[in-house]
């Protein structure tokens, strides 16, 4: 490591920080981890009350002692969603507030929305500007930063980084883990908000210095929606595993099958066509249902429960509420086959869940219901890692399903990954490239 006295620093503005749990915190946690590794010191900006989906204590142990993390105020919006849905506290908002298309609202569910995408603008975590803005200037002064990084979604995160840019002229990196506006998670706005959410999405891209993308479809979405903007201030910097973080693999061996599905599930991204293709197989008598475990650990919306309850195989699945982020990795390597399954949507072929790595890193083989000709799928089948089937061809998911079952019992299942390129996969490779960036524009 690079003495500290000859490091630069960096602003890392990230509304998903721990105790914030979930995989949308591991990108720029892992980026604090090892950045001073490279040559630059990370003082971090977060929020002290966040509404996380999840929490997840133990990450704060994985924030390195001499880093300054500062915390401030977030006027939350969600407390009063809540009570005006008629929602309990304890209800995680991105798992049971997003709908499938087709599925109906409450009116006060609907009226919420409304609110949510005419207000709300460019989401719900807007109330932090009134006090991120004003620490982010009193750290710049007290650490002498050099650089701003802000970490989307939120969105807000880019906006707070935007009004800072705007005022000393530090050079700003804007991340991004998803793309922005007509994304599958953004709201349905009428006209006018929906051009001041695009207003604000345009003027990020053209006036930060640099665009770090978790994965390439965000540059080509970006790009196609603003020809104007230069290429050139784009880089794809993608997601990974960090294998230190992954607990010492015991021997472990199941007494049937076992197929694990690890973080939240709802809308598109459901178990239908899988459960469908296991249904046809009990019914031609060529699987039963004592012969395989399905485990689903993570968070899940009350219409995959809904599908799990009438599946006639209930009994062969498991169902485990959300666990620290070392335990979920736990799980997946003692599962025999890991499942994972890709939103179904227009966006679907270009989406890189940031565990999809983390599954290849684990070293189990993987199913994954995602587009084949997709940038996920291309990783999988790029380091040998698994099979890949679209969410909807069910005879050939069913296919699969009978062959990993049989090969287990008959202890013939193999897995044999491509480890050089899985070793690139690594998160402090990611961490070497955003420092790359910040090197090039300082």
């Amino acid at each position: 490591m690079k003495y500290i006295e000859f490091m630069k620093k960096v602003l890392v503005i990230a509304y998903y920080f721990p105790p914030s749990g979930g995989p949308g915190v591991q990108r720029v946690l892992k980026h604090v981890q090892y950045l001073q590794e490279f040559g630059w010191k990370p003082i971090v900006l977060t929020v002290a009350n966040g509404d996380f989906p999840a929490r997840d204590e133990s990450l704060l142990q994985k924030i390195p002692q001499d880093i300054r993390v500062e915390r401030t105020h977030i006027y939350e919006p969600y407390d009063l969603y809540r009570k005006f849905t008629g929602k309990d506290k304890s209800v995680a908002l991105d798992v049971n507030n997003i709908k499938k298309e087709g599925q109906s609202r409450s009116l006060t569910e609907s009226i919420a929305e409304f609110i949510r995408s005419t207000i709300f603008i460019p989401d719900a975590r807007i109330g932090w500007m009134f006090t991120a803005v004003k620490a982010a200037h009193h750290i710049i002064k007290e650490e002498g930063i050099d650089m701003l990084y802000s970490s989307s979604p939120p969105y807000t995160c880019s906006l707070i980084a935007r009004a800072v840019k705007r005022s000393t002229g530090l050079p700003w990196v804007a991340g991004f883990r998803d793309p922005w506006t007509d994304f599958l998670t953004t709201p349905k706005r009428w006209f006018l908000p929906k051009m001041i959410d695009k207003a604000l999405e345009k003027s990020v891209f053209t006036e930060a210095d640099a665009i770090e993308s978790a994965w390439q479809g965000i540059t080509d979405d970006a790009l196609r929606k603003y020809p104007s903007l230069k290429p050139a201030k784009f880089y794809h910097v993608p997601n990974g595993f960090d294998s230190a973080d992954f607990p010492t693999p015991v021997a472990h061996e199941n007494e049937v099958c076992t197929i694990t599905y690890t973080g939240s599930m709802y809308g598109r991204r459901n178990p239908a066509t899988l459960f469908q293709a296991i249904e046809q197989l009990i019914r031609d008598g060529q699987i039963q249902a004592e012969r395989f475990r399905l485990r689903f650990i993570g968070r899940m919306g009350a219409e995959v429960m809904e599908m799990i309850e009438k599946t006639s195989f209930r009994d062969s699945i498991d169902i485990v509420p959300y666990v620290p982020h070392r335990e979920s990795i736990r799980a997946l390597q003692q599962a025999d086959v890991t499942l994972l399954i890709v939103d179904e949507a227009k966006e679907s072929a270009e989406i890189v869940p940031g565990k999809v790595f983390e599954y290849i890193g684990v070293n189990k083989p993987i199913l994954a219901l995602a587009p084949r000709e997709g940038a996920a799928a291309q990783h999988i089948l790029d380091s040998k890692s698994g099979w890949v089937v679209n969410q909807q061809d069910i005879q050939h998911i069913a296919k699969i399903l009978l062959h990993i079952v049989t090969s287990f019992e008959q202890k013939t299942l193999q897995h044999s990954p491509d480890t050089d390129i899985i070793r690139t996969f690594e998160r402090k490779e990611a961490a070497h490239s955003l420092a790359k960036i910040f090197t090039s524009l300082s």
